[in-house]
């Protein structure tokens, strides 16, 4: 990858931070990983309370790179065929007809996601590992690129409930926005004063050009011995007493391709430790399940990665 590609790349990313942060203000740090995320090809879940701009960031993405956009509001009643899609019988033609659900498009928000049964979830499980849909016993390839952006509320509010843990190995990583500090939130005030920013989002990119920049993430260089720190990250969760289950080897792939991604996010060609260090919390803590006397006794499944971190001897 030459230096003027990289180059023409990073101004491109630029361009999209600055578009979302105009809507999404003082969390830049989020975003980047958002974008992380989405350079690497992988699926984001959002967990946060009520009202912090999850489905407000999502949507500025979209329309940020000229995608097509779904919303699916996510409810106990909900269905898979209401994502999926189902043949329709025509009685003047004596057929049936497939009409496509909202899932058959570019960025996909799967709003509170955790009020829906597992069933209804089980819809995306196939869609967010290969891109693509079995409806009805027939095939179909979703667009590309494809990216579910799902939002969740804590499990302790009402109505919600924990997502498998298959579907929650199947997203790249967990974000979480938080309250914006009181100086940002007195300027949110103001800005939303007359019209939303949304509303003035252009795109700045176009889906070639993201497809592109994922092609080019997959061609940063990683060293054969940061991929065995990887390696032995994960090994740490799986031999770890506070945890009943650690990190499965699809969680490998998907911190080896985020280090790619956080790597062509700084500029650079080829990962460094500091990459696998920077994205292990957010790729990993999620899909690690505590044992009941960790559960209780207050354990954090960022500390414990943070933890195994400072143990697993860093390459040099």
């Amino acid at each position: 990858m030459s230096q003027k590609d990289l180059a023409s790349y990073r101004e491109l990313i630029e361009k999209l931070k600055v578009n979302v942060s105009r809507v999404i203000q003082g969390k830049e740090e989020a975003i980047d990983l958002f974008l992380t995320a989405l350079f690497a090809g992988g699926s984001i879940l959002m967990e946060d309370v009520p009202g912090v701009g999850k489905t407000t960031l999502a949507k500025a993405l979209a329309k940020s790179i000229d995608a097509a956009f779904s919303r699916i509001q996510f409810t106990p009643d909900l269905l898979p065929s209401d994502i999926l899609g189902a043949s329709i019988y025509n009685p003047q033609q004596g057929s049936f007809t497939f009409r496509q659900g909202p899932i058959f498009c570019n960025v996909l928000l799967a709003d509170e996601i955790n009020r829906a049964s597992p069933r209804t979830q089980s819809a995306l499980l196939e869609a967010m590992g290969e891109g693509q849909a079995t409806i009805e016993g027939n095939y179909f390839p979703l667009p590309s690129p494809f990216l579910v952006i799902a939002t969740q509320n804590p499990i302790d509010f009402h109505g919600a409930y924990p997502l498998p843990e298959a579907q929650m190995d199947r997203f790249l990583l967990l974000l979480r926005l938080g309250y914006p500090e009181p100086e940002k939130e007195m300027s949110i005030l103001y800005t939303l004063a007359e019209t939303h920013p949304i509303d003035n989002v252009h795109a700045v990119m176009g889906r070639d050009e993201v497809l592109a920049i994922q092609q080019a993430v997959r061609r940063v260089r990683v060293d054969e011995r940061i991929a065995r720190y990887i390696i032995d990250i994960v090994q740490e969760t799986r031999s770890d007493s506070r945890l009943k289950l650690g990190v499965s080897p699809r969680g490998s792939l998907m911190l080896f391709r985020a280090s790619q991604s956080a790597a062509f996010m700084a500029n650079r060609d080829f990962a460094l430790p500091d990459d696998v260090q920077h994205m292990a919390p957010e790729v990993l803590s999620h899909r690690l399940v505590l044992t009941s006397k960790s559960k209780y006794g207050g354990a954090s499944k960022r500390d414990i990665i943070q933890e195994i971190l400072t143990r697993v001897k860093t390459p040099l």
